[in-house]
């Protein structure tokens, strides 16, 4: 699902135009980002929270040149769901089977 599919949506269930709904996602959008910007984390009830998170410097490889680089520790944003946002995600997404293997 895409951006404009979630102002599809939105337009279409409640009635408001389009372009009153793209300028309330973009502005939702950006809040977000600006408050994960200035190191806030951003708490919706039911939905999930976005964190900004710590990742500690660590040893990389540079395998073309066969070097060691280190990563300097830095932060980045993430989504944590809800539990009853991940507890429906589980109960209704089905794992896709494998398909069967043919023997030759």
């Amino acid at each position: 699902m895409t951006k404009a599919d979630i102002v599809n949506e939105i337009s279409e269930k409640t009635g408001i135009e389009k372009i009153a709904v793209q300028a309330s996602v973009e502005a939702f959008m950006k809040s977000i980002r600006n408050a994960m910007v200035e190191g806030k984390n951003v708490y919706l009830r039911g939905f999930g929270t976005f964190v900004v998170k710590k990742r500690a410097e660590k040893i990389g490889r540079n395998i073309s040149k066969n070097t060691t680089v280190v990563i300097p520790a830095h932060y980045i944003p993430a989504f944590k769901p809800a539990k009853t946002f991940a507890e429906r995600v589980k109960k209704n997404v089905k794992v896709a089977e494998p398909a069967p293997k043919t023997e030759e």
